[in-house]
């Protein structure tokens, strides 16, 4: 089993240190990561913590997964790799330069 966690449904409130105390009660956290908005710095909800083997993330996964921790119940479950996205256009609208009707 992988030792990488998605956590989800993550209390805006909770930190990076927050995430390491909760998971460490089922072992070594080898890092956690709460993800955050570019421009704002505010969390996005989720994270990933990385534990030291697959039997603690496994541990982790039956411990956390449906746990209510600051009023939320939380996501628990092996990450999956992340999915190219297609690439972005650099300008407003969609690349048609304009509002006006066509035709």
């Amino acid at each position: 089993m992988s030792n990488k966690l998605y956590v989800g449904n993550l209390s805006y409130s909770v930190g990076d240190t927050d995430l390491e105390q909760q998971f460490s009660a089922y072992g070594r956290v080898q890092s956690a990561k709460v993800m955050t908005d570019r421009e704002t710095g505010r969390s996005k909800g989720f994270g990933f913590v990385e534990m030291s083997s697959g039997s603690e993330a496994e541990a982790a996964i039956q411990g956390l997964n449906g746990k209510n921790v600051g009023g939320r119940d939380l996501t628990v479950n092996v990450a999956r790799p992340m999915e190219a996205r297609p690439p972005r256009s650099g300008g407003f609208g969609g690349g048609y330069g304009d509002n006006r009707r066509r035709g």
